[in-house]
């Protein structure tokens, strides 16, 4: 079992909504920290609904992305138009940071706006000129949604764009056409092939209201697009209730006692990575040599990541269609990897994004997801009459406790207890408590309510 952090209420990935009006303050934290920039849809061929997604008129916003095979002209354009992009983003954040060291005062996304029409007057930036502007506009509000997002203690401080990482480019509906299900966007030649992946969707009817092309360093290119769909009829209600206790030898175990094993994707792939890192390593710096070797690292990486999104797809997927209500812990996952024994092991489980799917899914489809507090003694409780032992180390797998003399096993102890703490089931054990409650709270802590006398050590069993 093992605790986890509580996911950002917007994250990064939808900071593509477009800013709110008014100012915004700008401190001056350390500017190397990660940027909450925009990662619409980066599942590899799925349709995924915000992270935060809200019902409006029977709508929900959808993402679909696609692999995208453009032709030489177009590379040529759309590297322009991200290096332009990477230009407009890290020349206004520093101008941010300068007003508010000298002045003390915030940037409003208006000053942000007039000061790119400035940009482009100048003689050694002419260059923005020859691209879109659209996508140079959306960079201002991708970053003035970033800052409102940080000083709202949602998201770390917006860092500068890098050429070697992921490139991408947003346009609205004033800057691409799509008819017939082909795309062409501003100021680029042709139109823009892609795949589409999804027989049961007409992409001859797709109305996107934004569309975001991309490049991975892998060098493989993708463009979401951004739909407003009807709401999906709610499945068939199965009134069954489950906790789910995520750990390491087992990605997950669940109150009823089934275990999901841990794929180990990285494990898997771990030793031809090292060899195509030891390739790079021996090329020279700024040879092309060294350029085709980052590519089959970036390659080698983006095929763990692809595989570890569909396995948390797929099960998150399962969980939402057979539960009616899912229990999951409030994992600390950024202290937890503070841990220099299991931060390589927790960094590669991808609990962070399980919750996000679950949470987004959940609310999709019309089920509750209970979120128990990270504090809450799942592993040491005893799901049937409630004793609390005092401590518990991580080797003990299973334990006997000494009130009522039941063999437990620790996870599917720890997953009963989550269901338990959730008051999604009636047991000898307090219920109800610990959970993240609407309003003010209502129940007492598990521990207040079934008082028990600790015990040093753990009983020989």
């Amino acid at each position: 079992m093992a605790p986890r952090a509580r996911p950002a209420p917007a994250p990064p990935r939808s900071a593509s909504t477009g800013p709110r009006p008014g100012s915004v303050g700008c401190r001056s934290p350390d500017h190397r920290q990660d940027a909450p920039s925009f990662r619409a849809g980066r599942n590899g061929g799925r349709a995924v609904n915000h992270d935060c997604p809200f019902w409006l008129d029977g709508f929900c916003a959808t993402a679909y992305r696609c692999r995208v095979y453009p032709t030489p002209e177009q590379v040529v354009v759309l590297s322009r138009t991200f290096g332009c992009v990477r230009v407009v983003w890290n020349r206004t954040l520093a101008a941010r940071r300068a007003r508010y060291r000298a002045e003390g005062r915030s940037t409003s996304y208006a000053e942000t706006d007039r000061a790119l029409t400035e940009m482009k007057k100048q003689p050694d930036l002419a260059f923005l000129g020859e691209v879109s502007s659209v996508p140079l506009q959306q960079t201002l509000r991708h970053q003035h949604t970033a800052i409102t997002a940080f000083f709202q203690k949602r998201a770390r401080y917006p860092r500068y764009k890098s050429r070697h990482g992921r490139q991408s480019a947003s346009f609205t509906r004033s800057a691409f056409r799509m008819r017939g299900g082909n795309l062409s966007l501003g100021k680029t030649p042709g139109v823009l092939r892609f795949v589409w992946s999804w027989p049961d969707v007409d992409v001859t009817a797709l109305d996107p209201t934004m569309v975001t092309v991309c490049r991975d360093p892998d060098g493989r290119w993708f463009v979401t697009f951004a739909v407003d769909v009807a709401a999906p009829a709610a499945p068939e209600p199965t009134g069954q209730v489950v906790g789910v206790d995520l750990g390491l030898t087992d990605f997950a175990v669940l109150s009823t006692g089934e275990r999901i094993p841990h794929p180990r994707h990285m494990e898997r792939r771990e030793r031809r990575l090292k060899r195509y890192q030891r390739m790079m390593a021996r090329r020279q710096k700024g040879s092309a040599n060294r350029a085709k070797a980052k590519r089959k690292v970036a390659r080698a990486h983006s095929r763990v990541r692809d595989a570890r999104r569909d396995f948390l797809h797929q099960q998150s997927t399962t969980l939402v269609r057979r539960f009616a209500t899912i229990a999951v812990e409030d994992l600390a996952v950024a202290n937890m990897v503070r841990n220099r024994s299991l931060a390589k092991a927790i960094s590669r489980t991808g609990w962070a994004e399980f919750r996000t799917l679950l949470t987004y899914k959940a609310h999709r489809d019309g089920r509750t997801l209970a979120v128990v507090d990270r504090w809450y003694p799942s592993s040491k409780t005893c799901s049937a009459c409630g004793y609390l032992l005092a401590t518990l180390s991580l080797g003990t797998r299973h334990w006997s406790c000494p009130g009522c003399g039941i063999r437990h096993d620790r996870d599917v102890n720890a997953a009963k207890n989550i269901a338990v703490a959730a008051g999604l089931v009636e047991t000898q054990n307090a219920c109800g408590a610990d959970v993240r409650h609407e309003g003010p709270p209502s129940v007492r802590s598990a521990v207040n309510q079934e008082p028990q006398p600790a015990r040093v050590g753990i009983p020989r069993v």
